[in-house]
């Protein structure tokens, strides 16, 4: 883990896929706010203020996450003083407590271990929000591949502002991982992998399968 200071007010965390296992945290757990990202982001605030003097006492605190393609994880956390406050001092806040702003890639990959389960999870999300029409909005496209004995759903151009992005992310997790390492996978898949769906993947499965 790297602890940056950016200005009086602002430290960039930055975080490896190692940090990120021994923390037991993943992208869901971020969208979640999961008391493990809590006790990491608490844990991050003490290290900030030991090592760069960082104080947030009575400040507003914004938190943006920045997952890369590659697995790493950036933090930014910002500070506001109160008018009655200087930030001087560290207090154990919950950290849901505190404004967050989450971004992340505009592709993501999703492994599932048969089409069966894919199938489910499509069904569970058609239960969900009960029109799969709805589901576009989530992003621009979904594909498809089937590549070594694994199906791999690629994300493309994720809309960040779909007002359900963390229900649909937390049904998806029911059913599967997301793979943080996959330089250039989305490139194999296309090239080596049999195309299933080359779009509207989640969609037209409901449409087939599912209905």
């Amino acid at each position: 883990m790297k602890i940056e200071k950016l200005t009086e007010n602002k430290i960039r965390i930055v975080l490896n896929s190692e940090d990120l296992e021994t923390n037991n945290i993943d992208f869901e757990s971020v969208l979640n706010n999961t008391p493990e990202t809590q006790s990491l982001i608490l844990s991050i605030l003490n290290q900030a203020e030991k090592d760069l003097g960082f104080y947030t006492q009575d400040c507003k605190i914004l938190i943006e996450a920045f997952a890369s393609m590659d697995g790493i994880f950036v933090f930014t956390i910002t500070k506001t003083p109160s008018k009655t406050s200087k930030c001087n001092n560290f207090s154990r806040k919950k950290v849901q407590n505190r404004q967050k702003t989450f971004k992340i890639d505009d592709n993501i990959i999703y492994s599932f271990e048969n089409f069966d389960e894919f199938c489910e999870f499509c069904k569970a999300l058609h239960i969900e929000f009960l029109q799969h029409k709805n589901i576009k909005s989530i992003c621009k496209n979904t594909s498809l591949y089937f590549y070594k004995n694994k199906y791999y759903l690629i994300f493309s151009g994720i809309n960040v502002d779909y007002k359900n992005l963390k229900v649909f992310f937390s049904i998806l997790s029911e059913f599967t991982d997301r793979i943080d390492n996959f330089k250039n996978l989305d490139a194999k898949l296309i090239e080596h992998g049999k195309a299933i769906f080359k779009k509207n993947a989640i969609p037209n499965t409901i449409n087939i399968f599912v209905k």
